[in-house]
């Protein structure tokens, strides 16, 4: 095992269960906080804003398949990529309709499509190759 394949594994994990525990953070005080922490969020998409607060809870699942390299973790990695992608796509189709949405989703859904095509990416070139009883898990 090589050791680029391990730290490229840690920081994949790393950033997927840092990024879920913000978002389910931020997510659950815009879905659930004080009257003010909602009006915070401005033009919050509902769709969007409840497909991110619950993704948050499967990041964080899939760091950890990631980090005990768990052959799961590659698909759910690949998953969270493609239905967050779709949700994107779903969201584009929102602000070209013409409703209201705030400009740091906009940059907010890239940045979450980016990470999880990334950690996908890594996911799938070093733990797909090996078994789970190869890889230490």
């Amino acid at each position: 095992m090589s050791t680029n394949r391990n730290t490229s594994l840690l920081i994949a994990a790393g950033v997927a269960i840092i990024f879920g525990l913000l978002t389910v953070l931020s997510g659950g005080r815009a879905l659930f906080g004080s009257e003010g922490a909602r009006a915070a969020v401005g033009n919050a998409v509902p769709f969007v804003l409840w497909f991110n607060f619950l993704a948050g809870f499967v990041y964080i699942l899939a760091g950890i398949g990631l980090y005990l390299r768990h052959l799961p973790a590659v698909w759910i990695s690949i998953g969270i990529f493609a239905t967050t992608f779709l949700v994107m796509l779903a969201f584009g189709l929102h602000m070209a309709q013409g409703g209201a949405y705030e400009m740091r989703t906009v940059g907010a859904m890239i940045l979450r499509t980016t990470v999880w095509a990334a950690i996908s990416l890594v996911a799938w070139k070093h733990i797909r190759k090996y078994p789970e009883s190869e890889s230490g898990a």
